[in-house]
């Protein structure tokens, strides 16, 4: 079976179901023959359409056949083409393509399939009740749900993803390209390859693996970096370490500080607040507070990226939302920019640059804001 979905641009469906025949009627072509005239000389003549209708009780056969394949089909496409993880920074694919066999029977089945398949698994699957279940077995906290699934399950995916082994699949790979550019637009944004943060105070919150944070390190910024995982910022410290250990490489005046430690409990004053990828664990009610705390730790600029809200990225939330991995147990937030530039405004703080990076699983917006 042969399944084809390009998402945003669905081809036409085409189906064409190869029905067996009964073994009544290959007794009748058996038995019968045609003339030049195409006249049949056999006395028995195969069942029309309407009797084999009939026959089975009214259903049209090779329409109900046509009809159950085509919804089992589309419900495996939507699942393979939205298990993709919209979290810390997540996506959804542009066009997926799968290829299988069923049967030696080809089908190529588009957008009308898929979207038939997924209908009937969003009447029957409510992610709300599994997300309420995740942050109930971490006693009712969601914050404590996101920090255990970042010390497991979590940070042996995106360490993983954030690391340089090959042992990644298209989507990870696509994402960790992702974050790179991002990473790489905050660099280009603070001058760090011209020595522009050099003795400059810079906070990463939500720090990861450091993806950051080490290279403000290395160009000489004087960083604090902290993460709720315990894990992440371990292994931040880790790869640190090894960076300054390779040969020809200098370690810093000033070494980073990397600790365990969610964002409300972060303290003290930098010049310059870093947050990248971190708002999607937020709700909005609760994302207002957490830029309001971040600004509060910023004396000049505050540097701040999220899975921003349209229309397109929340229809492809929710499908993926029906569809979990195995190390899918977080909830995944989109915000609306002018709901966070709002918040920004609100702390003092005026947005002076804006961009946009999207792959084809990762999607994310970069507001530098200044205060005012």
């Amino acid at each position: 079976m042969s399944v084809i979905v390009h998402a945003g641009n669905l081809p036409a469906l085409n189906f064409r179901p190869t029905v067996r025949p009964s073994r009544r009627a290959q007794k009748c072509r058996a038995h019968s023959s045609s003339d030049s005239s195409g006249a049949s000389t056999s006395g028995r003549t195969e069942p029309s359409q309407q009797q084999l209708k009939r026959r089975s009780g009214g259903i049209n056969v090779p329409q109900a056949a046509a009809t159950v394949l085509g919804v089992a089909a589309g419900a495996i496409v939507g699942a393979s083409a939205v298990q993709v993880l919209f979290a810390s920074p997540a996506g959804a694919a542009e066009s997926i393509a799968e290829v299988a066999d069923v049967g030696g029977l080809p089908l190529a089945l588009g957008g009308a399939v898929a979207v038939a398949g997924l209908g009937a698994v969003l009447v029957n699957t409510d992610p709300e009740r599994r997300r309420t279940a995740q942050a109930a077995a971490a006693g009712g906290d969601e914050m404590e749900s996101v920090k255990t699934y970042f010390n497991g399950t979590g940070f042996e995916r995106w360490n993983k993803i954030y690391g340089e082994t090959d042992d990644v699949n298209k989507v990870q790979l696509d994402i960790r390209t992702g974050h790179a550019q991002t990473v790489e637009k905050v660099l280009g944004w603070l001058g760090a390859a011209q020595g522009g943060v050099k003795g400059t105070t810079i906070c990463d919150c939500g720090c990861g693996t450091g993806s950051l944070a080490i290279p403000l390190a290395l160009a000489g910024a004087e960083v604090t970096a902290s993460d709720i995982s315990s894990a992440m910022a371990q292994e931040a410290e880790r790869r640190y370490q090894a960076a300054v250990s390779q040969p020809g490489a200098s370690a810093p005046a000033v070494a980073p500080k990397f600790a365990a430690s969610d964002l409300e409990s972060q303290g003290g004053r930098f010049h310059t607040v870093s947050c990248l990828d971190v708002m999607i664990h937020y709700p909005q009610e609760k994302a207002d507070a957490m830029v309001t705390h971040l600004a509060s730790l910023a004396e000049k600029r505050l540097i701040i990226s999220f899975a921003p809200y349209t229309p397109y990225y929340a229809v492809l939330k929710r499908i993926g939302e029906l569809f979990p991995g195995p190390s899918k147990a977080t909830r995944a937030y989109l915000h609306a920019e002018s709901d966070v530039e709002a918040a920004l405004n609100k702390a003092g703080f005026k947005v002076t640059r804006r961009e946009m990076t999207a792959t084809s699983f990762y999607f994310s917006r970069l507001l530098e804001a200044e205060r005012q």
